[in-house]
C-alpha cells in the first residue's frame, strides 16, 4: 500500500479519460454537450466528461450490432475469447493503483477499500468469467430415439447496462465481465456521478484484443443517454443496478419498445438481527459498524436498521457507539481514512434531509447528525445513529444511502422476523446468533436476497448478488449471471 504522500503525488500523473468510447476509440458526443466530474473530497474539478444523449445511443448501437452480426466476437472461438480476457485482466492488474486512485478521486472512496476490496473484486470476477467461457456445454433432451433435440445457449446480441456510482468499477465488472463472456456486445451507461473508471478500463479492453465495438462506454444522464438505451429497438438486453424508482422507468421503457429483458438490481433497506445468544458482543457491534458506515453507507446492501435482543440493548448500544468510533469522516487518499465524503452535495443534502426527518418524528440521537458542511471543503457527512426509531418513521422505512442507523428492538425470534420483513426491500439481511438451528430457521424466513450469518457483506464471484420484492430480479455474479446474458435455443432433429 502507497503512502498518503504517495498517493497525492500519484494523483499529479494520471490522465483521467473525458469522452465517451465508441467503436474501439474515444470521441466526444455528438452534441458537444459535457458536464463537470466533481472531486467530492475537495470539490475540485477532475474533467469536464461528455454527456452522451440519443444521438451517441444510435452511434453505439449500430457499432455494436455490426460487430455482433460480424461475429468479431460472437463467433470468435471460445478459447480465443477467454485468452483475451485473460489479458485484459492483467492489464487491470498491472494498472491497479491508477484505477484504484480514479475512483477515489472520482466518488470518495477509501484508496484503502479500492486497493483492498474494490480492484480486487473486480479482476477475480473478470478472471473467473473468463474462465468459464469455454465450460459452458449445451445439452441433449431424453426424447425418442427418433429424435434428437439440442439445447444450446446463444449470446443475446446488443446489451445496454447501465451501473451505479458506489461502487464505480466493481459493479461495472460485475456486469460486463459474463456479458462479454457470454459473446455478446456491449454499450455501458456509467453513472454521470463517477464515470472516469469505466473509460480507462474501456480503453484497457482494446488493448488485451477485444474488438472494436464490442464494448462501448457512454457517459451521460440517466433521462438522456439511459432512457434511450432503454427505449432501443436493436437492444436485446438491459441490466441496471440503481434505484428502485429509475428501476421502475426502465421497465416501463422496455415495455413501450421491444419488450426487452430487463434485469434489476435495485433499492435496499438491509436490517440487521442480533439476538441475545451471540456471545461476540464486541464482534457483532463492529460487523453492526461495518454494515452501516462502510463507503459512507452509500452502500445498496447496508443494514441501516439494526434490531437488537431487549434482554442486551445496553450492553450491545454500548459496544456499538465504541465501535462507531474508527469512521472518522476524512481524506479518501489516506490509507488511514476509513469514511471519505458523499458523492456530491445533492447526496449530503439527502443525508441531511433524512436526519432531520427522524429528529422531526421524535427518534433519539445517539451519535453525529451534526451537519459541518462549508462550501469547497468536500462532501462529508459525520456516522450517525439514531435509537428509539419504529417503522412509522421515514428514515426507517425508506433507503437513505448515507451513514445513518436506526436502531429497534425485539422480544422473540418471530418478531425479529416480522420487523425485518416489515419492509418493501429485501436485498440483504444479516443475524448475529451462536444457535445454529436459529441461524438456519431465521435464514429460511427472511424475505432476502442475501443472507449473511455472523458476518456481513462477504462473499466472492462463485456466489449470485442480488435481491427480491422492490430489490429486483435478476442475480450479478456466479454462473447465474452468465444466465442473463444468454438465450436457450431448442434445435429438434428428426431423424426418421
Amino acid at each position: 500500500m502507497r503512502t498518503y504522500q504517495e498517493w497525492q503525488a500519484l494523483r499529479d500523473t494520471i490522465s483521467l479519460p473525458f469522452d465517451a468510447y465508441i467503436n474501439g476509440a474515444f470521441t466526444p458526443a455528438q452534441s458537444g454537450e459535457t458536464f463537470a466530474c466533481i472531486n467530492p473530497s475537495d470539490e475540485s474539478l477532475l474533467a469536464n466528461v461528455a454527456s452522451c444523449d440519443e444521438a451517441d445511443v444510435n452511434l453505439a448501437t449500430a457499432a455494436a450490432k455490426d460487430a455482433f452480426k460480424r461475429g468479431v466476437w460472437s463467433d470468435m472461438a471460445p478459447g480465443k475469447r477467454k485468452r483475451i480476457l485473460q489479458k485484459w485482466a492483467d492489464l487491470l492488474e498491472e494498472n491497479q493503483d491508477e484505477l484504484a486512485l480514479i475512483d477515489t478521486l472520482d466518488m470518495g472512496k477509501s484508496i484503502s477499500e479500492m486497493v483492498n476490496i474494490d480492484v480486487p473484486d473486480s479482476i477475480d470476477c473478470l478472471r473467473w468469467s473468463a474462465e468459464c467461457i469455454d465450460k459452458l456445454y449445451g445439452e441433449i433432451a431424453p426424447t425418442h430415439s427418433s429424435n434428437l433435440a439440442l439445447i444450446s445457449r446463444e449470446p443475446l446480441g446488443v446489451v445496454a447496462i447501465i451501473t451505479p456510482w458506489n461502487y464505480p468499477l466493481m459493479m461495472v465488472m460485475w456486469k460486463i465481465a459474463p456479458a462479454l463472456a457470454a459473446g455478446n456486445s456491449i454499450i455501458l451507461k456509467p453513472s454521470e456521478k463517477s464515470p472516469l473508471s469505466a473509460l480507462r478500463i474501456a480503453q484497457l479492453a482494446t488493448q488485451a484484443g477485444v474488438p472494436d465495438g464490442v464494448f462501448n462506454v457512454l457517459p451521460g444522464f440517466g433521462h438522456t443517454a439511459g432512457k434511450a438505451l432503454a427505449l432501443h429497438h436493436d437492444i436485446g438486453t438491459l441490466a441496471f443496478t440503481g434505484s428502485s424508482r429509475v428501476a421502475g422507468m426502465l421497465m416501463q421503457y422496455a415495455g413501450q419498445s421491444n419488450m426487452k429483458r430487463v434485469w434489476l438490481e435495485a433499492g435496499g433497506k438491509s436490517p440487521c438481527l442480533v439476538f441475545e445468544d451471540c456471545k461476540d458482543i464486541k464482534a457483532a457491534a463492529k460487523g453492526a459498524a461495518a454494515a452501516i458506515f462502510t463507503n459512507q453507507g452509500e452502500v445498496c446492501i447496508a443494514c441501516s436498521r439494526l434490531y437488537i435482543q431487549n434482554t442486551i440493548k445496553d450492553e450491545f448500544m454500548a459496544a456499538l457507539l465504541e465501535a462507531a468510533k474508527v469512521y472518522v469522516p476524512g481524506d479518501p487518499l489516506d490509507p488511514a481514512t476509513k469514511m471519505g465524503p458523499m458523492v456530491d452535495k445533492a447526496q449530503l443534502d439527502t443525508v441531511t434531509r433524512f436526519i432531520e426527518s427522524a429528529l422531526n418524528d421524535g427518534a433519539h440521537l445517539a451519535l453525529g447528525g451534526v451537519r459541518d458542511y462549508q462550501a469547497g471543503q468536500g462532501y462529508y457527512a459525520q456516522p450517525t445513529i439514531f435509537t428509539d426509531a419504529n417503522h412509522e418513521m421515514e428514515f426507517v422505512r425508506e433507503e437513505i444511502f448515507g451513514p445513518v442507523l436506526a436502531v429497534m428492538t425485539f422480544d422473540t425470534e418471530e418478531e425479529a422476523i416480522a420487523l425485518a420483513n416489515d419492509s418493501k426491500y429485501g436485498l440483504g439481511a444479516a443475524l448475529w446468533t451462536n444457535d445454529l438451528s436459529r441461524a438456519h430457521r431465521v435464514s429460511r424466513q427472511l424475505e432476502s436476497g442475501m443472507v449473511w450469518v455472523n458476518t456481513w457483506g462477504d462473499g466472492d464471484t462463485t456466489v449470485p448478488f442480488g435481491g427480491v420484492k422492490a430489490s429486483g430480479n435478476g442475480r450479478d455474479k456466479s454462473w447465474h449471471a452468465l444466465e442473463k446474458y444468454t438465450e436457450i435455443k431448442n434445435t429438434w432433429i428428426s431423424l426418421k
